[in-house]
């Protein structure tokens, strides 16, 4: 393995598309600024643009999620949606379970049929029990059948402190989760369906003329604020998923457990401010920019380009960004053929030396082999490297 340390680039920062392996301290551990006090059962606060978490307390913690399980009932509705499973305006009928389900309601009517996007809006802005049965069955059939999807989804996230039994959160002793897993899920929620990610802004929605105020009271205190989802029960407590884009920046927080709807607001406002005041996100190395190109055996070229195929990030804490450094560890001897894509090394980010996250380096370019005679000359060649 062949290590190269090289200067790091801040640029100025963009929405991050895909996640990349962070490093296990938090970016408040790695440096001088204290974590806030939350009240909360456990929190955890995540830079979106980086995809790092900033702090975090009980991250790991099963906790009942309430209805932040609605965050991936909308995922995996999303995944219909893009997959042409399902459309907007398609109408759903309404089963005698889904107009039973106990808990909030958007109150459909058996009979009665509705658009998908009208149960979509009921689920996430009215945080319908009701509708979130009713969609669980059009992607499904079942509910029951619908739970499996879930915790399908869930291992296929990594989110492996999580298990589903209900489209809804009901409450269920083995329907558990983490902060830590919700805040991934709902980050791969904002990356994978932007499209749809707009639903959460929406401050009331109206049906069968009952007129009903998204419970997100963010959404009416900060601008900034555009999502996520509250939930609740009386053994979860008061929970909130909420996300703020100030400038080009992102911050998603978990905040679970708390005593009211106002202490839910309150601590994951003071958590949302901490993180935005306290930190930056710069743009390290742009999308498929070649970070190193290093000699390539036995190729039809001498140099092979390596980087990462998405933008490549780092929060660090604000006015810190100077200090960040590039290793680079990768595979030495290169010999072709290499395919573009190909995990070849690893892309280290430090922060006063100490690790702050690590990138997969793939190749960027395919480097096809040589004739063979090239082949012949570079086999000798490395016979006395």
């Amino acid at each position: 393995m062949f290590s190269l340390s090289i200067p790091a680039v801040a640029q100025t920062p963009t929405p991050a598309v895909v996640p990349a392996t962070a490093a296990a301290n938090t970016i408040a551990q790695l440096s001088s600024v204290p974590a806030p006090a939350i009240a909360a059962r456990a929190w955890i606060t995540i830079d979106v643009t980086s995809n790092q978490v900033l702090a975090e307390d009980n991250p790991d913690q099963r906790v009942e999620p309430a209805s932040l399980t609605k965050i991936m009932t909308a995922y995996l509705v999303f995944n219909a949606l893009n997959e042409k499973r399902l459309t907007l305006d398609q109408q759903i009928p309404v089963s005698q379970k889904a107009w039973k389900t106990p808990g909030s309601r958007m109150f459909i009517e058996p009979r009665k049929p509705v658009t998908v996007e009208q149960l979509i809006r009921g689920m996430i802005t009215q945080s319908g029990n009701d509708a979130s049965v009713a969609l669980a069955e059009a992607v499904a059939g079942s509910e029951d059948a619908f739970a499996a999807l879930m915790n399908q989804e869930a291992a296929r996230l990594g989110m492996t402190n999580s298990h589903f039994v209900n489209s809804t959160g009901l409450p269920d002793p083995q329907h558990v989760t983490t902060v830590r897993d919700l805040a991934l899920l709902s980050v791969r929620l904002i990356q994978d369906h932007p499209t749809h990610y707009g639903y959460y802004k929406e401050k009331s929605f109206n049906y069968n003329g009952i007129t009903q105020p998204n419970r997100n009271r963010l959404l009416y205190v900060d601008p900034t604020v555009d999502g996520f989802k509250t939930g609740h029960t009386d053994s979860a407590g008061y929970c909130l998923v909420a996300s703020a884009l100030r400038g080009e920046r992102r911050v998603l927080t978990v905040v679970v457990g708390t005593a009211s709807d106002s202490a839910r607001s309150q601590e994951s406002l003071k958590l949302m401010n901490w993180s935005f005041q306290n930190f930056d996100s710069v743009q390290v190395y742009q999308a498929k920019q070649p970070v190193v190109e290093p000699q390539v055996w036995k190729g039809a070229v001498a140099t092979a380009k390596l980087g990462s195929p998405m933008p490549v990030w780092a929060t660090v804490p604000r006015g810190q960004a100077g200090n960040l450094k590039s290793t680079i560890e990768r595979t030495d001897p290169l010999v072709a053929p290499l395919t573009q894509g190909q995990q070849v090394g690893t892309l280290k980010l430090s922060l006063n030396d100490k690790p702050v996250r690590e990138v997969p380096l793939v190749v960027l370019e395919p480097v096809a082999p040589s004739g063979f005679f090239g082949r012949a000359f570079d086999a000798v060649r490395l016979w006395f490297k």
